[in-house]
Formats: C-alpha cells, sequence, structure tokens
C-alpha cells in the first residue's frame, strides 16, 4: 500500500523525503557559499588555481552534491513505491548525518578522518536502505 503518500487526482506527494531534502539542500547551499567566498577571495574563477584551501572547499560542496543527490532519488522512489515511513527515516536521518559530518573530516592532510568515515558511511547506510526497500518491494510483486 502506499500508506506513506497523498494522493490528490493522479498527483503523489511525498510527505517524508522533503523533510530531509530541506535541510540536506541548506548544507549544500551553505558548502557552496563557501566555495564562492574562498573564489572571490583568490580571484580564482575556474578551478581551484592550485589552492589546496580551495580544492578542499570544491571537493567538500562536490561529495555533498554526489551523495545527496543518489540517496534523495533512492529515496523518493521508495517513498513512491509505498516504503513504510521508518524506512525512509532511517534513510533520511542517516543522509544527514553524513552531510553534516563529512565535510569536518574532508581533509588534504588526513585521509583517514574519523569524520569523513561517518559521512561516507552513513550514506552509504542510507543509500543501502532504500535499495532494500526498493528490491523487495520489486521482488515482492
Amino acid at each position: 500500500g502506499y500508506r506513506n503518500l497523498k494522493r490528490i487526482g493522479m498527483n503523489m506527494i511525498f510527505v517524508v523525503t522533503p523533510l530531509y531534502a530541506l535541510p540536506v539542500a541548506a548544507i549544500y547551499l551553505a558548502l557552496w557559499m563557501r566555495v564562492s567566498a574562498m573564489r572571490a577571495a583568490t580571484g580564482v574563477s575556474f578551478g581551484d588555481g592550485g589552492n589546496a584551501a580551495l580544492l578542499q572547499r570544491i571537493r567538500q560542496h562536490g561529495n555533498c552534491a554526489e551523495w545527496m543527490s543518489f540517496v534523495l532519488i533512492l529515496m523518493m522512489l521508495a517513498e513512491g513505491l509505498g516504503a513504510p515511513a521508518i524506512w525512509l527515516h532511517v534513510s533520511g536521518v542517516l543522509l544527514l548525518i553524513g552531510r553534516i559530518a563529512h565535510p569536518f573530516g574532508l581533509k588534504a592532510d588526513t585521509a583517514g578522518h574519523p569524520l569523513r568515515y561517518v559521512g561516507n558511511g552513513s550514506n552509504i547506510l542510507a543509500a543501502l536502505t532504500a535499495m532494500v526497500y526498493i528490491s523487495i518491494h520489486i521482488i515482492g510483486q
């Protein structure tokens, strides 16, 4: 059943995924502003200009864009298939934890920073949670 969706005509309204999309989008915009501010300060309009600090900010922002898009799409698919809210909340909380932790752990001089592992690990688990629900739904049909 489609317990998590409200139907209005032929339109489905997602109710859980947006709860996580909004704060993750705010994190994305904050990371973008950090890149833009450093570009303005350094005069580098394209690439990183060999500036390690700018490259770090670019990758913090890029990693957020990559993971948030991937996980939010999976969450939308799961919600559209009628995933129980708990599955979506697990994925969403893990995504949010990952997006908060990862920028603090992505350091040029510390490849094994614990917050980098927390960021990537929680986002892998977020994706897998949604993927498991989608798989269960497909197999159960």
